[in-house]
């Protein structure tokens, strides 16, 4: 009896009925594409219980300044409005990445300390943005140059094999090894997934190819890399990736990096709280218009 009140109220609360006797369904979901001639966003959109299963799908929106904002990578939270004949987003609002775990709130820490001592990082690149070129060593050893993907999708993380925590490095890696899955007709040959470490002076080759193995990663598509500090940092920067060494560990920033087909900058989503699916359907609409 309780089960069944707890299924109740969470519909309840999930589905509300507005003024015109339609149904408001509060959600959130990846961006995935913008239409603005249009009026049409299109969301990898969370599951909404009693409604709609998780998927891709295109909301349009009334007016043009809803969608003010908002980037491919975004996560967004607005209110789906379901009528007699047709549907809609309202209320939309790109939602920051927030977290209240101990390594966010070091980075707020160091971050406020690298402006108390004037040490700004070099201005990140902005989305449309040609990604300059770059030359790393691989697990393999392999020298790895950005400009040999031309024409296929990159996608592109950064970690550090000693990271201890499961809901960072880990997840971002985890979230590497669906894709592999995901796409692994494609994967060399209309994508390429590249993880680049910002402790290159630990995670050298050996070290990398040890944890490439853990994700069982193919070396045909997917590369592990690491080069002299000086030119990591660069490339962190690029993207605004940051890590400072705090006591044993590196206090860092989150990002997921998508680069097209023509060496662009497509897509950088701050943060974790997208999911696996989410990144796929993202790489999957870049891959569709090489």
């Amino acid at each position: 009896m309780h089960k069944v009140c707890s299924i109740v109220t969470a519909l309840i609360l999930t589905a509300s009925v507005n003024a015109s006797g339609g149904e408001n369904y509060p959600t959130s979901g990846l961006v995935i594409k913008l239409d603005r001639a249009n009026l049409t966003m299109v969301v990898s959109c969370r599951a909404i219980p009693g409604y709609m299963d998780a998927m891709v799908m295109p909301f349009a929106v009334h007016d043009s300044k809803e969608l003010d904002g908002l980037v491919p990578g975004s996560t967004v939270d607005f209110t789906l409005v379901v009528e007699k004949e047709h549907s809609y987003a309202e209320h939309l609002r790109v939602r920051p990445f927030e977290s209240m775990a101990q390594e966010p709130q070091q980075v707020k820490r160091m971050t406020w300390l690298q402006k108390i001592l004037d040490q700004k990082p070099a201005p990140a690149l902005t989305l449309g943005q040609r990604v300059p070129d770059f030359t790393l060593i691989d697990q393999n050893r392999r020298n790895v140059s950005l400009h040999e993907f031309s024409g296929k999708v990159v996608a592109l993380d950064f970690i550090y094999t000693r990271c201890p925590l499961p809901e960072y490095c880990y997840r971002f890696s985890n979230n590497f090894g669906q894709m592999q899955k995901r796409f692994a007709s494609r994967l060399g040959r209309d994508l390429v997934l590249l993880t680049l470490t910002f402790d290159p002076v630990h995670d050298q080759p050996e070290n990398l190819a040890k944890y490439a193995q853990t994700w069982k990663a193919d070396p045909a598509g997917w590369h592990f890399l690491t080069g002299p500090p000086d030119d990591v940092k660069h490339i962190c920067e690029l993207f605004g990736v940051e890590a400072w060494t705090d006591e044993a560990l590196l206090t860092h920033t989150l990002h997921t990096v998508v680069i097209d087909a023509r060496g662009m900058l497509a897509a950088n989503i701050e943060g974790n709280q997208y999911s696996a699916q989410q990144l796929g359907d993202l790489l999957e609409e870049t891959i569709g218009h090489q």
